[in-house]
């Protein structure tokens, strides 16, 4: 069985590759019986349609990058949330 935290992967990764078949089954099994994950497919959807009618309307990308060290604050805050067994992966 799929960890909360392994199905959320599987879903971000699904957008990129086709997902095998035991990769699928796996996680529809376990979004059959995790609400935050169902939850949390609902929110990525939600964010790609904006971004889609966005880029239809002709208003992405945004044209004001981030400051540095705003983008910085955030890298290092999603590395310190990470823990230390992500970064070897990265």
């Amino acid at each position: 069985m799929l960890t909360c935290k392994q199905a959320s992967r599987m879903v971000s990764e699904g957008y990129d590759r086709k997902l095998g078949v035991r990769e699928r089954v796996s996680l529809r099994w376990h979004l059959w019986i995790c609400d935050n994950c169902r939850r949390f497919v609902r929110q990525l959807e939600f964010m790609r349609g904006i971004v889609r009618s966005g880029m239809r309307h002709g208003q992405l990308p945004i044209e004001k990058p981030l400051p540095p060290e705003r983008r910085q604050r955030i890298l290092d805050t999603l590395r310190k949330r990470a823990g230390p067994q992500d970064h070897e992966h990265q």
